[in-house]
């Protein structure tokens, strides 16, 4: 369902609350009349009780939407304070790019440290402080991986693999991830690793507008970081100083997780993660492999297309172009982390007349805790454990059935069935009934 804007929520109180007190005027001019039985009495009252509980569920999003959106507004810089920043921008990648000393005023504006000191061609300016986080930090959509990974920018930052400790030190249940923390410590330090991206500019849009210019540089640094981002996150080959970004590196060592169909694969590392992690649990791939995926599931109906991946997997879906297997886990886990010295440097190439600002960055990509994460293989484990079933299908079903058992398959019920409850999975193995990931 289409989420309710604020106002179809103020609509919506209206008419609730004017149903609510007409409800209780009936119920006050009626409950003295004896004519009126207790019974009509009683289910009047639990229409008043029914419609009180949902005007007090619309009030609460009401108010929750009505504060968001006053703090965005609050929040918006004003038009005339986003227009002289746009402009200083424009002025310092103009002066950059030529070659000229950057007015002082404009650094000061941009948050340069010391203001307008640094001086242009040596290759090691500092980006102003507001440039550099903004083209960093701000979300990208051209690497979703932002939307479910922690970035930040600080310089050597240390960061402990678990957000919370007890007293005991046996307090982590997951004898997985109580191993990797026993050998591999529990903290991890980002290291700096240099990454270059060129925004090319022509010669009209350098000459055109402020905001064709300040939009045409950043969003080519912007989709250049990205690039870069994804490419180290998702390399199934990575150079040995950078194989512990990648979730796919075997100095990782995420565990693989074996399924007869990328389904079952996915069910099955979605199965095989510990409590602390499914409840968080996002599967990460590629948008082919999702159609193709939906396609031999579907098997000619329309009926599935227009669900939502959630809604069919049981769990998010965020679609990376790199994501050549699907990678299921808590990606709150793995965090993007730049050095806040950006340096940017000039160039001209007079033949093709264009000018290249080159931004240098550095950053780090680190996976906290390789025991939150699976990696989903189609194919057969090559070391499989004794105990564990073989999956080969996944199907969705009101009540496991009791005949026609498909040895293998994993039945994920759609509404309770016994003591059996709604969205738990089963197979059946060794004559019974084993509730799949339990």
């Amino acid at each position: 369902m289409k989420k309710m804007t604020l106002y179809q929520i103020k609509e919506a109180m209206a008419q609730v609350g004017a149903e609510l007190n007409a409800q209780r005027d009936w119920i006050s001019a009626h409950a003295a009349d004896p004519e009126t039985s207790i019974e009509t009495i009683r289910a009047a009252k639990a229409k008043r009780d029914e419609l009180g509980e949902r005007f007090a569920e619309l009030k609460e999003e009401h108010d929750r939407m009505e504060a968001e959106t006053k703090q965005q507004m609050e929040a918006q810089p004003k038009p005339d304070e986003k227009t002289k920043k746009i402009e200083a921008r424009a002025k310092f990648y103009r002066a950059a790019l030529a070659q000229q000393v950057v007015p002082r005023e404009v650094m000061a504006l941009l948050g340069a440290v010391p203001a307008g000191d640094s001086t242009i061609g040596n290759g090691d300016n500092l980006l102003p402080v507001n440039v550099s986080n903004e083209i960093i930090t701000e979300p990208m959509e051209i690497n979703p991986m932002r939307q479910i990974e922690q970035v930040t920018n600080i310089t050597n930052l240390e960061k402990p693999k678990l957000d919370f400790t007890l007293d005991d030190d046996d307090f982590v249940t997951d004898s997985e991830t109580a191993k990797e923390l026993a050998m591999d410590g529990d903290m991890v330090r980002f290291g700096r690793h240099k990454s270059k991206v060129k925004a090319q500019v022509s010669d009209t849009v350098y000459r055109g507008t402020t905001t064709n210019l300040v939009s045409t540089i950043e969003n080519a640094l912007r989709s250049g970081l990205a690039a870069k981002e994804k490419k180290v996150q998702f390399d199934a080959n990575p150079a040995s100083e950078l194989a512990h970004m990648s979730f796919y590196s075997n100095s990782t060592g995420i565990r693989k997780v074996y399924g007869t169909t990328m389904l079952a694969a996915i069910m099955a590392a979605y199965a095989d993660l510990p409590d602390m992690f499914a409840e968080n649990a996002r599967v990460v791939m590629r948008r082919i492999d999702y159609v193709n995926m939906i396609s031999d599931l579907a098997n000619g109906s329309a009926a599935l297309w227009g669900k939502k991946p959630e809604d069919i997997i049981g769990i998010p879906v965020v679609f990376v172009d790199r994501a050549v297997k699907p990678i299921v886990g808590d990606f709150r886990y793995a965090q993007l982390n730049y050095d806040i010295n950006t340096s940017y440097d000039t160039d001209k190439d007079v033949d093709k007349g264009l000018y290249k600002f080159v931004l240098t960055a550095w950053f780090d990509h680190q996976i906290l805790l390789k025991s939150a994460f699976r990696i989903a293989e189609v194919g057969q484990d090559p070391n499989p454990a004794d105990d564990e079933p073989t999956v080969v299908d996944v199907k969705t079903v009101a009540a496991l059935p009791a005949t026609d058992i498909k040895e293998g398959t994993v039945y994920v019920l759609t509404a309770t069935d016994g003591d059996r409850a709604a969205g738990t999975m089963w197979i059946y193995a060794n004559s019974d009934w084993i509730q799949y990931g339990a």
